[in-house]
């Protein structure tokens, strides 16, 4: 087994390299073909803008997840493959789970459940815990089956409904959990904390999952386990570095920055996937129509709209959206073509969208990484690895850390 500083060096080796690929390339997935109707880039590139923007919406799509597979124009591919081999990562070894009490999985959806046994089935530390801390549990899904195993359970969640639910759920079950309303980024949240306790959060978002890293350290844990989720729910403007390598790059990372790594698409039914694209192509439409009525060649942000203005003819739905946002009286237009040239738009976006793709996964494992190396500094065994196929869920990246008592 690699010592300590073998692993910090390796850590610290694949972020150095990845660090250099998204400065070097950031003119490239920083602008956002949405709000942007020209990206730099393509002046660059012109042969590779024009044949991703001679593209279909159906083509985009069914390569969204998985851009490096694109067969595109220099330097697309030679991009994808750095991109490939720079993000690789590893399946975490995992173990046979006993089967757990069927009532466990009830009341929890399908695909949430196969996330916990994946999670719980990767959970290998050299001694069991004895105490789990379900970190913004919710019901307490995850922490219910890592307490069928063995150990006490205390679940931490900021929503007295969940609480009290989850209470209802462990007293149904026979498991003895503590369901207790916490804030966990409120001083107080320390507290829960200590060596004996093993924290573990299954897609906890940005500042809940910092946090708890921030508190398992500074209370001596002896292990954890993290799978983040959602980097771009920050207070911070621009993204706060945890390590010391980190904290040196030049790379300045804001919160839009930060959503690249979520922008792959769900899984949905055809009647959801049609609403969104519906709303995308509205919205790209309106946004031809305001750079014309305002005279600035710029984008307008627009709130969110609830689901029945979908409903609502296109032109009505431009017309309510230019009183909303106080700007003049619209002209008479030629509606279907304007909400035609939006789908066209789209189909655009979603292309020119392929090579920002091919900087999610390493955008998203050097924030992994900066993790990672954070609690390598404060004196942990670091596993960094996959625990469930991206089919499950695509934040399938996961930190096993365990406090290393030789050091």
């Amino acid at each position: 087994m690699p010592t300590s500083a073998a692993r910090h060096a390796q850590l610290a080796y694949r972020f150095r390299a990845l660090d250099i690929f998204l400065i070097e390339h950031q003119a490239l997935w920083r602008p956002r073909p949405f709000t942007e109707r020209h990206m730099a880039w393509e002046d660059d590139h012109p042969e590779l803008a024009a044949w991703l923007r001679a593209r279909s919406l159906e083509q985009a799509e069914a390569i969204h997840n998985d851009p490096a597979e694109l067969n595109a124009p220099a330097p697309f591919p030679e991009l994808a493959a750095q991109a490939r081999a720079l993000s690789r990562v590893e399946p975490l070894p995992n173990r046979q789970l006993s089967e757990p009490d069927p009532r466990q999985s009830v009341d929890v959806p399908g695909r949430k459940w196969q996330q916990i046994r994946a999670f719980s089935a990767v959970l290998r530390f050299s001694e069991p815990p004895d105490h789990w801390i379900d970190w913004c549990s919710g019901k307490g899904h995850l922490g219910r089956h890592l307490a069928g195993e063995g150990g006490a359970l205390t679940c931490l969640e900021w929503d007295p409904q969940l609480v009290d639910a989850g209470h209802q759920l462990s007293r149904r079950l026979g498991i003895d959990a503590r369901h207790l309303q916490q804030d966990v980024m409120d001083e107080d949240a320390a507290q829960h904390l200590a060596p004996a306790t093993t924290p573990a959060a299954l897609h906890a978002c940005g500042d809940l999952h910092v946090r708890l890293l921030q508190l398992s350290t500074e209370r001596g844990c002896r292990r954890l386990a993290v799978a983040p989720c959602c980097y771009n729910r920050t207070r911070a403007e621009h993204y706060q570095p945890l390590s010391a390598l980190a904290k040196q790059s030049a790379l300045i990372l804001s919160r839009d920055d930060l959503g690249l790594p979520l922008s792959e698409t769900v899984t949905a039914g055809t009647r959801e996937r049609r609403q969104r694209d519906q709303s995308m192509a509205w919205r790209l439409a309106f946004d031809l129509l305001q750079r014309q009525v305002r005279g600035v060649d710029s984008y307008l942000p627009t709130p969110s709209l609830p689901g029945a203005w979908l409903k609502k003819p296109f032109a009505d739905y431009c017309q309510d959206l230019a009183t909303l946002k106080a700007m003049p009286a619209l002209p008479d237009l030629d509606w279907a073509r304007l909400e035609q040239r939006g789908w066209q738009r789209l189909a655009e976006v979603r292309n020119l969208e392929l090579v920002r793709g091919l900087f999610r996964r390493p955008l998203e494992l050097w924030l992994l990484l900066d993790r990672a190396l954070f609690l390598s500094e404060q004196g942990y065994q670091v596993r960094l690895g996959t625990f469930c196929p991206s089919s499950l869920t695509p934040r399938n990246l996961m930190l096993l850390a365990e406090r290393d008592e030789t050091r």
